[in-house]
């Protein structure tokens, strides 16, 4: 909803794929799904945890040269641009500090670790830059919209390009910008029919959860979901921004813009407060929009895709081979140029998630014993070691289903 001018400029310009989803609903391992276009059994990022591999020194060396904008750089020529937040431990001291720019990418504003709207430090092409709290030079979603605006008007014309602008909005801290703060002021988290119901049927994790919630939860999770809509409303500027430039300089018929987020979240469903790494829709299901060349505008796919499918989209929009790449991914061009009916595409994919939980209690929670974490007050614990689990998700004109596994035989 706050993104108004996003789906008018990206959805209703091109394609909206209404089955979009994330093969891991976590951040770290999303990401490296989206560079790698491999699942994470594959790409061996199972957290946000430098032990989990995320930014660690073991994925430079073997899944960084491979990503699919370090293959338009070096195979296609392109010139490239990255900003905003890579992967949440990027710039840790143990992986080579902010100094690390990882390879493929000609301009590099990089987000030392995890998401920041102040007070944060980028790495701007392996320099450290420090900035503070002053709205107008360091709000990040503005600053990400500037940076976006400065490398289209300086890039050279005589080379495509490629920029992936990442914000870390909508994710906590949830800072708003101050002309958005007053916004969506009674907006509440959707009530939908599984709201606050106990989740009799699921997973133990879901089971532990307290229904009804307690009004600190409810009023805490609403506040959440209305200042997300509030930070979402600096994302819309950004992609107005930079859709404009792009028009302005005559370039927008000849590029591609894709829209999309690396997970899920849920709020209040099934009596989890908020958070995300659970399997089912809120957490696995992300927006997915596009618009350029050869796409008609106005259209939806209900078409199941994924986001290990979006490098091998973009590598094939750059002529280069999908099948030379070790990606588990397909490029989903084709159905975007209507070139491709639904009996020729797949009806599967895969979701998975390694949970995490500490070796000991957690003190709020003694009852429910070692192995949980992310737990509320109320001891509503939102993951755990053995929320573990892989899930086939299935989408067909005769079906839409999904069967998971767990490691603990559920």
């Amino acid at each position: 909803n706050p993104l108004s001018k996003t789906k008018k400029l990206i959805g209703d310009a091109g394609i909206s794929f209404t089955n979009a989803f994330v093969a891991s609903p976590l951040c770290c391992p999303s990401r490296a799904s989206i560079l790698t276009g491999k699942y994470p059994h594959n790409h061996h990022v199972i957290n946000n945890t430098l032990e989990g591999n995320c930014s660690s020194t073991a994925w430079q060396k073997s899944e960084e040269p491979q990503t699919f904008p370090s293959l338009l750089k070096i195979y296609g020529g392109y010139q490239t641009f990255f900003a905003g937040k890579y992967l949440n431990q990027y710039g840790h001291s143990e992986a080579g500090g902010v100094e690390h720019v990882p390879p493929g990418w000609s301009y590099w504003v990089a987000l030392e670790k995890n998401s920041k709207y102040y007070n944060y430090t980028l790495s701007v092409n392996g320099k450290a830059q420090k900035h503070g709290t002053d709205y107008s030079k360091d709000y990040l979603t503005d600053l990400l919209a500037n940076r976006s605006l400065e490398f289209l008007q300086y890039k050279s014309s005589n080379q495509p390009f490629f920029m992936m602008v990442s914000t870390p909005a909508p994710h906590s801290p949830w800072t708003a910008a101050p002309q958005y703060q007053d916004h969506f002021n009674d907006t509440k988290a959707p009530r939908d029919p599984n709201f606050n119901v106990h989740g009799k049927d699921k997973h133990w994790l879901i089971r532990q959860a307290k229904t009804p919630m307690t009004n600190s939860s409810v009023q805490f999770l609403d506040n959440a979901f209305r200042k997300r809509w509030q930070t979402l409303l600096s994302v819309d500027d950004l992609v107005e921004k930079i859709v404009k430039k792009l028009e302005v300089r005559a370039e927008l018929e000849n590029t591609y813009i894709f829209f999309t987020s690396d997970n899920g979240y849920h709020t209040g469903q099934f009596s989890l407060p908020l958070d995300k790494r659970q399997l089912y829709e809120f957490d696995i299901r992300v927006p997915l929009m596009v618009r350029g060349p050869n796409i008609k505008p106005n259209q939806t796919s209900q078409m199941p895709v994924a986001n290990v499918d979006l490098g091998p989209t973009i590598l094939d929009i750059a002529g280069y081979n999908v099948n030379k790449t070790q990606m588990d991914g397909m490029s989903f061009l084709p159905i975007m140029q209507g070139k491709m009916n639904s009996s020729s595409w797949r009806t599967d994919i895969l979701v998975e998630y390694e949970g995490e939980g500490r070796n000991v209690s957690d003190p709020a929670c003694p009852l429910l014993g070692p192995g949980v974490s992310e737990c509320f007050p109320d001891c509503v614990c939102e993951d755990s070691y053995n929320n573990t689990y892989a899930c086939v998700r299935t989408i067909a004109p005769s079906a839409n289903l999904q069967y998971c596994e767990f490691d603990d035989d559920e």
